[in-house]
């Protein structure tokens, strides 16, 4: 209809005037100095000897793949290129020879506890050492223990023995390989408590994740919001955040349950031998606690 009435001049003239309308505004918000263009990157063989040379060996720093790519290669390639192309470009591949011992020993309720040691400091800014003991099937938190001031191996001893007083201990213990955790008194210690120590990978952070993220939200949900005084006033936070993750927190890995619950829906099975019509059998015993 507007054809009709403008004619095929009157449409011509209308989108050239919006034509010369849109040019006039690009000539005036355009920048008039054009930016040069920067170095190119590395090319796409080197990227991909990056990436196979990582892959093959997940343990190579930036700076010995660079090393290691100038002396095959014969270029001079710095470790900051390997690091921007491996953030880019690498993403691990899942492996089934990773640390898997953790899924196998804490299938079953107090069969595998995690310990690991954190700081925080206090509205005075005085530092105080928390250590926190978990069941890595249930989720659930076995106690926490603070000291303030500098740790030793006795200290270390005498906070783990107060965590587990008065419960059932465990037939594993996983920690991570801190010094603190590799002393005399610590070895006895377990030792007399008929404790075997499962130790992590060296400079693997996954080998430990339930108690590092278990850190995290307890850093996270309660200690960045809640201000603490002394040792003692933040022993008493602690077991009261204690209560409430075990009791009323629901988790996402628990299929939204709380830790206690799932403990308590725990089956047991045990396994016995017994003579039936002359023939050795296994007997399966289950239990709920």
């Amino acid at each position: 209809m507007i054809a009709r009435l403008l004619g095929p001049g009157g449409v011509r003239s209308v989108i050239s005037e919006a034509l010369l309308v849109k040019r006039k505004y690009q000539l005036l918000f355009t920048p008039k100095t054009r930016g040069k263009p920067g170095p190119r990157g590395p090319s796409p063989e080197l990227v991909s000897a990056i990436l196979k040379m990582k892959r093959r060996n997940p343990n190579f720093g930036y700076q010995r793949i660079a090393d290691q790519i100038s002396l095959v290669f014969d270029i001079e390639i710095d470790k900051d290129v390997v690091r921007r192309v491996l953030a880019k470009y690498y993403k691990p591949e899942p492996r089934s020879n990773g640390p898997s011992w953790l899924t196998f020993l804490g299938h079953s309720k107090d069969r595998l506890w995690s310990v690991d040691l954190f700081r925080c400091e206090s509205l005075i800014l005085k530092s105080h050492w928390v250590m926190v003991v978990m069941d890595q099937f249930s989720r659930r938190i076995i106690g926490f223990a603070v000291h303030a001031g500098v740790l030793d191996g006795p200290t270390v001893c005498r906070m783990f023995n107060s965590i587990i007083g008065g419960s059932q201990r465990p037939r594993y213990l996983s920690s991570d390989n801190d010094p603190l955790f590799l002393f005399g008194q610590w070895n006895a210690n377990l030792t007399i408590l008929e404790v075997t120590e499962v130790k992590t990978l060296l400079y693997v952070l996954l080998s430990h994740p339930f108690v590092e993220g278990l850190i995290g939200t307890i850093r996270r949900e309660y200690l960045d919001q809640v201000p603490f005084w002394s040792a003692r006033d933040l022993q008493r936070k602690l077991l009261l955040y204690k209560d409430y993750y075990n009791i009323d927190r629901v988790h996402r890995e628990l299929d939204g349950v709380p830790p206690t619950n799932k403990a308590a829906s725990i089956i047991t099975r045990s396994l016995a031998w017994t003579n039936i019509a002359g023939r050795s059998v296994v007997v399966v015993c289950i239990s709920s606690r």
